[in-house]
């Protein structure tokens, strides 16, 4: 199969492409820098030039390709509605393009809005009331009436010794503020996975997932803010306290409202519809422990 990759030369494409080149499909890798250009051509892929916002280039590179698999997403907190509204009108352009060609489509979406404070599942669809601007997930979907197998893959915190998704925003921070924070008693939870497991969610969702598939690529189901602003503090050697949800908004700024949600998810549907199983054996705290950054 040949497949567009958008967000390839990214954190979780990088694997993403590797993944699907040892399976035996070809790569079309969406590249807005010539280093992003290389770095694709170097892994065994074919470069396709563009960013979100060419809609001519996501069409084309659609167009001559079985197959779409959309990561990309723009992660300037600051600016979190226009990203999301880019991430809407880049993953209809792609699906114009798709339309009646029962091609597959897997989006991304996260695990941590779906159902704060109770243990999300799959087969829980994310809220639709607009208190969130990103609806990746829910733009996905609502491709399979065009004629599209789509499906979406729900990420909690990807994590290795050099990133861990929202945490590594926590890390800027706590280096900023000098004292790593959590919210209250910190025991709301965030899902977690590691880097190197998620790539085959991604490849088994495009490969053999039906339209309309949600899949969750959870390795750990839930570790508390606390435990998480601890393992910080220890990296960083400065304090550690507990903040107030008032005193929350000044020191986490646009985190603050994901920073005190309670967001366990599970994988169990997961694994059984896909026959998917976290291998990796380092859970966060562990690579957080071992951070690179915190080495320097």
């Amino acid at each position: 199969m040949r497949v567009f990759v958008t967000g390839a030369t990214g954190f979780i494409g990088t694997v993403v492409v590797q993944e699907l080149i040892q399976a035996g499909h070809q790569v079309l890798g969406l590249a807005r820098s010539e280093a992003g250009a290389e770095a694709l051509a170097a892994a065994g892929a074919q470069v396709h030039k563009g960013d979100l916002q060419d809609l001519d280039s996501l069409r084309s590179g659609a167009a001559g390709s079985d197959g779409v698999i959309h990561l990309a997403f723009g992660h300037d907190f600051s600016k979190f509605k226009e990203m999301a509204e880019t991430d809407r009108r880049a993953i209809e352009a792609i699906g114009a393009t798709l339309a009646g060609s029962e091609r597959p489509f897997v989006g991304t979406s996260g695990t941590l809005l779906v159902k704060p404070g109770q243990l999300a599942t799959e087969d829980i669809p994310v809220p639709d009331d607009h208190s969130v601007p990103r609806v990746s997930e829910q733009t996905a979907l609502s491709l399979v009436s065009k004629g599209i197998r789509a499906s979406a893959v729900r990420l909690p915190q990807v994590h290795d010794r050099d990133k861990a998704g929202l945490v590594s925003f926590l890390i800027a921070i706590a280096r900023e503020k000098g004292v790593s924070a959590y919210i209250g008693d910190g025991r709301n939870r965030w899902a977690a996975v590691h880097r190197l497991d998620v790539p085959a969610v991604y490849r088994l969702a495009l490969e053999k997932g039906p339209a309309g598939g949600v899949y969750h690529a959870v390795g750990e189901e839930g570790v508390s803010l606390k435990e998480i602003a601890e393992a910080i503090g220890r990296g960083l050697k400065i304090p550690v306290r507990s903040l107030s949800k008032d005193e929350a908004a000044s020191h986490f700024g646009p985190l603050a409202m994901f920073v005190g949600m309670d967001g366990p998810a599970s994988s169990v549907l997961t694994q059984q519809r896909l026959g998917w199983r976290p291998m990796q054996s380092t859970g966060l705290l562990a690579d957080l422990d071992q951070f690179n950054e915190f080495k320097r």
